[in-house]
């Protein structure tokens, strides 16, 4: 029998019989250049997540706006994606991180500001994982919930297998819980859950298992306490200073460990890297030019460095232009490993598949923001820690947060309060309390013309502040839904039928 391949001219064949030479080599340099944009996603890859604590926008040496050494992030974002208007769900830490885990803006399940716990009810991404036959583990600061093993929002009952934890930031040697028991570490801040990880890792690539490995650095957050080997690169600098930039080149080394760990396994290219941070920058800390800082819902406050490296998939370095944020991290690993989950929970994230494969993708709705007016609680790990080790000690192994996940008091849908946001491509609009009132004011920024908010055109567009107060009233009261329970009662609901 006659091969079918000897009957059917090549592509390549065709196109030499019918265009010219020069036709013909354009054709191919595209297909060439297409080719290297994207490889193939495989199937069943790693995934890391990397959060710093406190870095923002600024605060990385490939945007040169400061004095910052972070020569491994640089190479990554020489090697792969570049998001350079990537957004923190929140302007602080414990929210953002809720984002993270879920997919969701953090008020739709009551995480409110730093200290403020996930909910139980939550679907979260390392569930979803190991359902998905993955194993699962978490290192570093957590700060959703406690660590105590009993504990409904521990890392161990939010999906993770293995766990060396902090329930808030931490500094050198710090104290974590491993799987609920109190332990003593030693080592660099930055260093300490990227050690812990890479054990897990080498674990996982002895049974020849998928992994989710979620590093939490504690750095660069106050206190600032830069080992003297980090803090000797800034002999210029105040001693403040000196200590900022110390620890984060403290964590730039730490994932440089990572990284050169991942290739002398010969797994970093079917292993997504995945690097970002919780909130924007500090008052010591960049920027890069933005309004605002941490604790703010302007861009200083919510931009944050974004990485993706996956040298097996991205072969070709792009800087990503389009508005992605935390809330997209869900929903893209979710894709990424074709894990089916049962969630019917509302999404505000996205999967950036499209992205990482090289293609240009329209949100499926603007992304919103909402500081709601509550106090953060903040307890250093060290405190919380030697707490629970104490009540370890004494034989009592009870969780202080056990009624985690009630639905308490009900927030009305009516006039929200705290300041709030939408940004819709181009365009932010901002919904301001107006002081010592419950009315609200109204603030309309271009960001591609103006992205440090600086000239309030909301008299000039009229219309398009309309349509965008909408947008966000429409989404503050799903939130608030979904604040309330309802995606708890109809999910309820669902399983009885």
């Amino acid at each position: 029998m006659t091969d079918r391949r000897e009957q059917t001219p090549s592509l390549f064949a065709l196109l030499s019989r019918s265009c010219p030479a020069w036709l013909l080599a354009l054709v191919f340099c595209l297909s060439s250049l297409a080719s290297l944009s994207a490889g193939e996603i495989p199937k069943r890859p790693n995934i890391i997540l990397c959060m710093a604590d406190d870095q923002g926008w600024g605060d990385v040496g490939y945007y040169g706006s400061s004095p910052v050494q972070t020569p491994v992030l640089d190479e990554m974002a020489a090697n792969g994606l570049r998001f350079d208007r990537f957004y923190a769900a929140a302007p602080v830490c414990s929210p953002t991180r809720g984002s993270v885990m879920t997919g969701r803006h953090p008020n739709r399940f009551g995480c409110f500001s730093w200290g403020y716990s996930l909910r139980p009810q939550e679907i979260t991404v390392a569930e979803a994982l190991k359902e998905a036959g993955y194993l699962t583990g978490h290192f570093g600061k957590w700060h959703l919930g406690s660590t105590y093993a009993s504990s409904p929002v521990s890392p161990g009952n939010s999906g993770f297998d293995t766990w060396y934890s902090s329930p808030n930031f931490y500094e050198n040697d710090p104290l974590m819980s491993w799987k609920g028991q109190v332990i003593q570490a030693k080592g660099e801040s930055s260093r300490v859950p990227v050690d812990y990880a890479l054990d897990f890792i080498r674990s996982a690539e002895s049974q020849d298992q998928p992994f989710l490995a979620v590093i939490w650095f504690g750095s660069p957050h106050l206190p600032h306490e830069a080992i003297d080997e980090l803090k000797a690169l800034y002999p210029d600098q105040p001693d403040k200073v000196a200590h900022f930039l110390g620890e984060l080149t403290g964590i730039d080394r730490a994932m440089g460990v990572l990284r050169n760990e991942l290739r002398v396994m010969g797994i970093e290219k079917e292993t997504m890297l995945w690097y970002t941070s919780d909130n924007g920058a500090l008052k010591v800390g960049s920027t890069n030019g933005l309004r605002g800082n941490k604790g703010d819902l302007y861009e200083g406050g919510l931009r944050v460095p974004a990485i993706i490296e996956w040298p097996g998939v991205i072969e070709k370095h792009r800087v990503i232009d389009q508005v992605c944020g935390t809330v997209d991290i869900y929903p893209t690993v979710v894709d990424v490993v074709g894990a089916e989950v049962e969630n019917n929970h509302p999404l505000d994230g996205q999967s950036l598949v499209p992205v990482i494969e090289g293609k240009t993708i329209e949100r499926d709705q603007p992304l919103g923001f909402w500081v709601y007016p509550a106090k953060g609680h903040r307890t250093p790990s060290s405190e919380f820690l030697e707490q629970q080790r104490l009540r370890q000690l004494a034989g009592d192994f009870s969780d202080p947060e056990a009624e985690t996940g009630k639905i308490g008091a009900l927030v009305p849908t009516e006039n929200p309060q705290g300041h709030a946001a939408l940004v819709d491509g181009d365009w932010k609009l901002h919904r301001i309390p107006k002081k010592d009132s419950t009315e609200m004011k109204y603030t309309l920024y271009n960001l591609k013309k103006d992205p440090a908010e600086k000239k309030d055109v909301a008299g000039d567009n009229q219309d398009r502040v309309d349509t965008m107060k909408q947008q966000l009233s429409d989404w503050q009261t799903s939130v608030i839904e979904s604040l309330n329970g309802e995606d708890y009662a109809t999910e309820a609901s669902a399983e009885q039928e």
